[in-house]
């Protein structure tokens, strides 16, 4: 079923509501990534090997990927704000009983749990903001939006450090707990006074049955640039999660920082350039997408063309300053695709499976993006973080050519498809 149009919010009431997403979104990765900052203390207060600390990364992506195309699916039938508010509550009651961890078994229970919680919110956030958004704004919103993530990978990782310094890594998690408990107030009265018609796409009447998600998902898939981005994205997130997991640890190991400092080095940087990547690649895509059928994936694909040596180089260099630099070029340039990457999905998928393209990108991206904690944790002693950063640059460099691939010979093709069975782009 196609989707019925909708009546885009105003600028002000579109900026209205992706700042009350904005704030919850902090809140999920603060969560989801105090725990990075961490190893050195969770190794010594639960006795956690390398392999285990990878696996605090390993397990919440992978059930958080598998959760996503369900989710989706969800959202695409259900009110989103009942998905949205039900997510922060119950992943702000995972991130408490975290704190109260008592043996490395339980600690990745509970990262596990957290990417059942947390996968009901993105899907269902991202949709909902994108159907109430006009189509030229659209890559700005989303990047608006994304900041958060930036920001929460950040606090989160800045905090949890500190924290964990001071011995109280496990009072970190109950504070985050609590935070995202209070918010969940006031957030769910917003997203109760949005216009219940705009909260769902299709109609929910004819039931959910398990053949409706297949036949759902496959269809889908007609889409070849979809599934090109299937591939590109999670190779991207692949190399990200590397630098987002054992950075902080690699920096307190090979350049002799505290535990504080290197939570710090490895995310401010790094993140603040990508804010700063996100609203540009934002207004080049929305920009270029006025021009050129393929504005917005072309964007994706220079994204990993620069982003592939820069990833080499961070791997390669010795030099405190040099580093920095790099992780500020690795941020801007990534920014363009974390902002981009679910604008360029809609371009080319129905109208009526938003909620499952950003499901299915989430599951692709977080099924493989869960073996880079793991896999350096498991051969940090024999290739190191330095050698695993080569072979995430090498599939960037394979991913920019599938999104190359795409933009010649398939973007134009599905695009005009698209057009043609929805009433807007």
């Amino acid at each position: 079923m196609n989707e019925r149009p909708q009546e885009s919010l105003n600028a002000h009431s579109t900026a209205v509501l992706v700042a009350w997403m904005w704030i919850a979104y902090f809140l999920n990765y603060c969560d989801r990534q105090a725990v990075f900052a961490m190893f050195k203390v969770l190794k010594a207060d639960l006795s956690m090997s390398d392999t285990q600390l990878g696996l605090t990364g390993a397990f919440f992506l992978w059930v958080y990927g598998i959760g996503c195309p369900i989710a989706g699916y969800f959202a695409d039938r259900y009110p989103k704000r009942h998905l949205i508010v039900g997510s922060l509550i119950v992943w702000s009651l995972v991130t408490i009983a975290t704190g109260l961890s008592i043996s490395a078994g339980m600690l990745l229970a509970m990262r596990a749990a957290m990417g059942i919680s947390e996968a009901l919110f993105m899907p269902a956030a991202i949709s909902l903001t994108t159907s109430l958004t006009r189509v030229e704004w659209r890559s700005r919103a989303v990047a608006s939006l994304t900041t958060a993530q930036i920001a929460g990978v950040i606090a989160g990782a800045s905090f949890g450090g500190w924290m964990a310094q001071q011995g109280y890594w496990r009072a970190a998690f109950v504070l985050l707990g609590i935070l995202g408990l209070i918010y969940a107030l006031p957030y769910g009265w917003y997203l109760s006074r949005l216009p219940r018609s705009q909260e769902t796409t299709i109609n929910t009447s004819v039931g959910l049955h398990a053949s409706d998600g297949i036949i759902a998902a496959l269809r889908i898939f007609r889409s070849w640039t979809f599934c090109i981005l299937c591939v590109a994205f999670p190779l991207f997130v692949f190399g990200l999660w590397m630098i987002y997991s054992w950075l902080a640890r690699y920096l307190e190991e090979s350049f002799q920082l505290s535990t504080a400092q290197a939570g710090w080095v490895s995310t401010a940087y790094l993140q603040g350039a990508t804010v700063v990547g996100l609203f540009f690649g934002g207004y080049i895509a929305d920009s270029l997408d006025k021009f050129f059928r393929s504005g917005r994936i072309s964007i994706l694909l220079a994204s990993m063309a620069f982003c592939a040596p820069l990833l080499l180089a961070i791997g390669q260099t010795r030099e405190m300053w040099l580093l920095q630099v790099l992780l500020v070029g690795y941020g801007f340039c990534s920014g363009w695709m974390i902002g981009n990457i679910f604008p360029a999905a809609f371009e080319v998928v129905p109208n009526d499976q938003r909620g499952l393209a950003v499901g299915i990108l989430n599951l692709f991206g977080a099924l493989l993006s869960g073996f880079a904690p793991l896999m350096v944790g498991k051969w940090k002693e024999t290739l190191g973080f330095p050698g695993m950063i080569q072979y995430a640059a090498i599939a960037y460099g394979f991913a920019s050519i599938l999104l190359l691939i795409a933009i010649l010979y398939t973007v134009p093709k599905d695009i005009d498809h698209h057009v043609e069975t929805n009433f807007d782009r």
